[in-house]
């Protein structure tokens, strides 16, 4: 098997090394349950992390997806006790409505993605910082039970948040897998100037992609929201760098059009395993942020594809 063949196996063969690596230095954590309790304490990032791998499928990127997951957390908690469970349609059309921003100012007015995104990022933080009056907020948590209970809990011993999760999965691999939509996705992602060339219209989709990741990081930030019982502009503070590492170390690359959101699967629970042993380690919230930025840097290094960027500014 060439190099280049087994580069497509990196990363579940990186996340059973260090599956193997952690349970040695703790024999615990190989335990079912706690690997299910693993999944679901990252379940809100991998939510993030499912809508960011759309974007960078098609060869953009969305760092305005944890802004985007602050700002609902703040709209969640004030909406909840007039709307119910109802607040998370709310929710939903926020987070599809910033996405389509994003994506009309990418297609529209021809600026970057990573510059439409980061400006509609300052534009949900600074929502987010008005609604809130810049201070944390607290959920009702007899209504939030009654609205939300369901998203917590066990059925069978399994953590609803995981159930959650790889619900979201399933149709956002549906999405990208079996719907003229996602098969586009990839065409845009492998070949933008061809899709064009072929008749398709492809700023219809490229706008979809980041709706669509406005959608995710709007679920993300209903999670965080409910499982922490309140909201505040900064509650998911420091998880766009591991929601972004997850794609690319799942298999993603920044130059898109392979991958995907199964990929994003495994990504993710490299990074869980990851900072899992880093709390075994006693290692410091800015040395996690430290060593993501590094494992950025490698993942990129290793994933691009050169073809599609001989020139890099």
């Amino acid at each position: 098997m060439s190099l280049h063949q087994l580069k497509r196996h990196f990363p579940w063969i990186t996340l059973v090394v260090l599956i193997l690596l952690v349970g040695a230095m703790d024999p615990t954590f190989l335990r079912p349950q706690n690997l299910m309790e693993l999944g679901a304490d990252i379940a809100p990032l991998f939510i993030m992390a499912l809508g960011m791998t759309l974007a960078i499928y098609i060869g953009g990127i969305d760092l305005s997806a944890q802004s985007v997951a602050n700002m609902t957390t703040v709209l969640a908690t004030l909406s909840l006790p007039y709307l119910g469970v109802f607040s998370a349609l709310l929710i939903a059309l926020v987070g599809l409505s910033f996405g389509a921003v994003s994506g009309l100012v990418t297609t529209r007015l021809k600026v970057p993605s990573f510059i439409a995104t980061l400006a509609v990022g300052g534009l949900a933080l600074s929502v987010g910082q008005f609604a809130s009056g810049q201070r944390a907020l607290h959920m009702d948590v007899a209504a939030r039970d009654q609205a939300f209970g369901w998203m917590f809990g066990r059925t069978a011993g399994i953590p609803h948040e995981l159930i959650v999760s790889l619900g979201l999965l399933a149709i956002a691999w549906f999405i990208q897998s079996r719907t003229t939509a996602g098969r586009t996705l990839k065409a845009v992602g492998a070949g933008e100037l061809a899709a064009v060339a072929s008749g398709i219209r492809v700023e219809r989709y490229k706008v979809l992609a980041f709706a669509l990741s406005g959608l995710f990081a709007a679920i993300a930030g209903l999670m965080f929201s409910v499982k922490l019982s309140g909201g505040s502009p900064t509650l998911a503070e420091g998880f766009l760098l591991p929601a972004i590492v997850a794609v690319l170390v799942g298999g993603t690359p920044l130059t898109g059009g392979v991958g995907g959101v199964v990929n994003t699967l495994i990504g993710a629970m490299i990074v869980a395993v990851v900072r899992a042993s880093m709390l075994y380690l006693n290692i410091p919230a800015t040395g996690q942020q430290i060593f993501f930025g590094i494992v950025l840097i490698v993942a990129i290094a290793l994933t691009i594809d050169r073809s599609k960027m001989r020139i890099v500014k």
